[in-house]
């Protein structure tokens, strides 16, 4: 017996395998997140992303990582939109828009919509390589709410889901959790003083939160945030009321995971913790082995779980557009013109893999 509702899964390349086709069709997972890797042209990407509603029984999840500067899946198809820290420096308002509002139409052109971004971790150590270099909207709260809200609600204007992300507080990070697992000492009462302040103050307007491969040993001594029902079921639904919110893992095959739990068991403590959504963005030839470990699960445990992703679905997702030339040349010389206004921050030394994805 199998579960795949519950599981967000990449793809291998730019057109479907028999394999990714087959598995796809039987397990019949929640959707599908695509990657650099997946994206060839544009004409291709809209084919790959309507086989897979063709796969799919009810309209499926098509996310991305699109936020903007260095994270950007697209930048070998089209211009890319300036990252957070370069819009939040010179604090129009405008151009934010613009910049969500070009985003969204760009990628609901290639049939995705669901926007992993904005970023709403707080830029506690801008030096650092914690894979958060270049991807903040600041280090205040009220800056954050101000611009990410912003861009948020123009981009959701435009029929593009958002999710908030590195629930509670990746910005306090020390190392990558692509590499390892970062641990923090911040207390609960630190979180709710500074990093959580922007998703309670954009609560209604975020479709989704992603959690943050990130272990707070003074909330949660035995698992990392994506993991700890301290954090997701206590803190996150209960404490601070999002219930009905649809919440996701980051990637479990990030080191920060996969370094130190079997694939199967770090599937099925993320849902047990309260998220809806688990992720697995690269080894999705194991998705069957996830799937039929939720599916030992408690049934009132997983159908919550599969309520919410319901609800998410016929709420919040849109169909993509009738795809147009025209169109989509014009959103992309919108790209450009809004790009070469800034200048954006060149990083040096080891960057972060979620980069080059």
């Amino acid at each position: 017996m199998t579960d795949g509702s519950l599981l967000l899964l990449g793809l291998s390349g730019p057109e479907l395998t028999p394999d990714e086709a087959d598995l796809f069709k039987r397990i019949q997972p929640a959707g599908y997140i695509l990657f650099t890797r997946n994206i060839v042209s544009a004409e291709q990407t809209r084919r790959l992303t309507d086989d897979l509603r063709g796969l799919s029984r009810i309209l499926p999840i098509i996310g991305i990582d699109q936020e903007g500067g260095r994270v950007t899946r697209t930048t070998g198809i089209a211009p890319a939109a300036p990252s957070a820290p370069a819009l939040a420096a010179v604090g129009n308002m405008r151009h934010i828009a613009d910049a969500a509002v070009l985003t969204a139409d760009l990628l609901r052109l290639l049939g995705i919509n669901l926007n992993f971004a904005p970023v709403l971790d707080l830029d506690h150590f801008p030096g650092v390589q914690n894979a958060l270099r270049g991807r903040c909207w600041g280090r205040d709260p009220q800056r954050v709410i101000d611009y990410a809200g912003h861009w948020n609600r123009w981009m959701r204007k435009r029929g593009v889901a958002g999710c908030g992300k590195h629930f509670p507080a990746c910005g306090r990070a020390l190392s990558d959790p692509h590499h390892d697992l970062p641990s923090s000492p911040a207390t609960l009462d630190e979180l709710l003083r500074e990093d959580v302040i922007p998703y309670t103050a954009l609560m209604p307007e975020l479709d989704a939160v992603m959690l943050a491969h990130v272990e707070f040993p003074n909330i949660d001594p035995d698992f990392p945030a994506s993991l700890s029902p301290r954090v997701i079921r206590r803190f996150l639904r209960d404490q601070l009321g999002f219930d009905r919110h649809l919440v996701l893992t980051d990637d479990l095959d990030m080191t920060a995971i996969s370094g130190r739990y079997g694939r199967g068991e770090d599937a099925k403590l993320a849902i047990s913790a309260g998220n809806d959504l688990a992720m697995i963005c690269h080894r999705t030839d194991t998705a069957e082995i996830a799937a039929r470990a939720i599916a030992e699960l408690p049934r009132n445990i997983t159908a919550v779980a599969r309520e919410r992703v319901e609800e998410f679905r016929w709420k919040t997702l849109q169909h993509p557009h009738i795809w147009s030339d025209q169109k989509w040349a014009d959103t992309c010389a919108g790209l450009s013109k809004l790009a070469d206004s800034y200048d954006e921050e060149t990083t040096t030394g080891t960057s972060s893999p979620v980069v080059g994805y």
